[in-house]
């Protein structure tokens, strides 16, 4: 009987499948038998226990399991037979008014979509690029320096001013009441670093030790207490230490507390320099991927498998209850999020994975090993020990699996760069950065 494969609307398939009864209950006796060897029933020995009583007590079970085993055997061989690519899992409903002897049953799926790429030549995408400056090295070099600064008390007459710093007392009232988080004593921040809001920073700022202050305050809307957001507060402040920052003096010494090979000031220079490049050249092909990712979505115009789009809704729900979970929320892994939340993100997701694998496959852009390779020793040389980093991805197959996927998207956007308009575009060190932080 030849295969039918109806098609339902867009994407969805159906197709009826049609299993032997007998062929059926044979196997189910056939498990029957074998449990019956393990079996255990009071009253009698393991493996005499009666045919009729493990069917009574195991036949529905074994029945379930045999039809979902010879449901998906079929439905297997159906799709493979109709060259199907399925996308997700079948939707199984029994079918009535079957032949004597047999079962039917409609499995409904949905295909892959046939995945089309527009023409690449069309597209028009900015391609970043990014220089380490020498303010940037400097800048670096600063922050490996307060990284090792040593503070010294002021004397009692000095005000606190910034780089400070400051030991304090306080304690906020808001209505009069005091509040949750809102007393403290021995507490030490360094003014002008924003640890602290800025109305409390200014405050501070000036004070001697042994003075004390009040001053209101009025916490942001977005507050990470909610319990206090937008409201206004009256604090009592007393400051009783002082602390001027000594910085160390960029020198050979320096140098070699750092551990830097060269230990001289143009050796620590050098060491910068090149970790900023590789910094920025993560940065600079992770900014050049999503502009490509972006004009790709233009391009890429075909249906959706609704089961791929709700699974990654799913996997997106899982990711926002972790990380609610890791910022201390109770129970966040029963809290509602509806994934229809993350309905548009997911099809976005689902999308330019379809286009992304369909770049790949036409163009032969699959990672290779020496390109995985070259990654991993690439990420491995900011660490001191380059080669134990190497075997720790080796010994892995997820993290390899994890480098393998960002060599393939470096291909695709390599290729797709190699073929739309492209206009180079300069970035600032400091844009690419983000707030103008240089990290080594």
């Amino acid at each position: 009987m030849a295969l039918n494969v109806e098609t339902l609307e867009k994407l969805e398939r159906r197709i009826t499948l049609t299993l032997s009864a007998k062929d059926i209950q044979n196997e189910v006796d056939v498990r029957l038998k074998r449990l019956a060897r393990t079996v255990k029933a009071d009253g009698f020995r393991p493996g005499k226990v009666p045919m009729s009583v493990v069917a009574q007590r195991y036949g529905y079970s074994v029945q379930y399991e045999v039809m979902n085993d010879k449901v998906g055997e079929a439905f297997a061989a159906a799709a493979n037979e109709a060259q199907l690519r399925v996308a997700g899992v079948p939707r199984i409903s029994e079918r009535a008014g079957t032949e004597e002897g047999q079962i039917s049953f409609d499995a409904t799926f949905e295909v892959y979509p046939d995945v089309q790429i527009g023409d690449l030549s069309t597209l028009n995408i900015d391609r970043a690029s990014a220089e380490v400056t020498e303010d940037a090295i400097d800048r670096t070099v600063e922050i490996l320096r307060s990284q090792r600064r040593t503070f010294a008390q002021r004397p009692h007459a000095e005000a606190a001013q910034d780089t400070d710093r400051v030991t304090i007392d306080f304690e906020g009232k808001i209505d009069g009441e005091p509040f949750d988080g809102g007393r403290a004593e021995a507490f030490q921040f360094i003014i002008g670093e924003g640890r602290m809001l800025a109305e409390f920073e200014n405050a501070v700022r000036g004070m001697k030790t042994g003075e004390s202050k009040t001053f209101p305050l009025t916490f942001p809307a977005d507050y990470q207490g909610q319990e206090v957001a937008g409201k206004e507060a009256d604090f009592l402040v007393t400051l009783t230490k002082v602390e001027a920052q000594n910085l160390p003096e960029v020198d050979d010494a320096f140098v070699k507390q750092l551990g830097i090979a060269e230990a001289t000031v143009a050796g620590l220079r050098a060491d910068v320099r090149k970790n900023l490049e590789r910094e920025v050249k993560f940065r600079v092909a992770a900014r050049n991927k999503q502009a490509v990712l972006e004009a790709l979505e233009t391009l890429a115009t075909f249906d959706l498998p609704k089961a791929l789009v709700d699974a990654e809704a799913e996997r997106l729900v899982e990711g926002a209850r972790q990380d609610l979970k890791a910022r201390g929320i109770k129970d966040a892994d029963k809290m509602p999020v509806p994934a229809e939340m993350f309905t548009p993100q997911a099809e976005r997701r689902v999308r330019l994975g379809l286009a992304l694998n369909e770049l790949v496959r036409a163009n032969a852009l699959n990672a290779t090993p020496e390109q995985i390779r070259a990654h991993i020793e690439e990420l491995a040389q900011s660490y001191e020990r380059p080669e134990d980093v190497v075997r720790w991805y080796y010994g892995d197959a997820q993290r390899l699996s994890e480098v393998e996927a960002i060599v393939m998207e470096a291909n695709v956007t390599s290729f797709v760069l190699s073929k739309a308009q492209v206009t180079d575009k300069a970035v600032s060190f400091d844009e690419l950065m983000g707030n103008g932080a240089a990290a080594a």
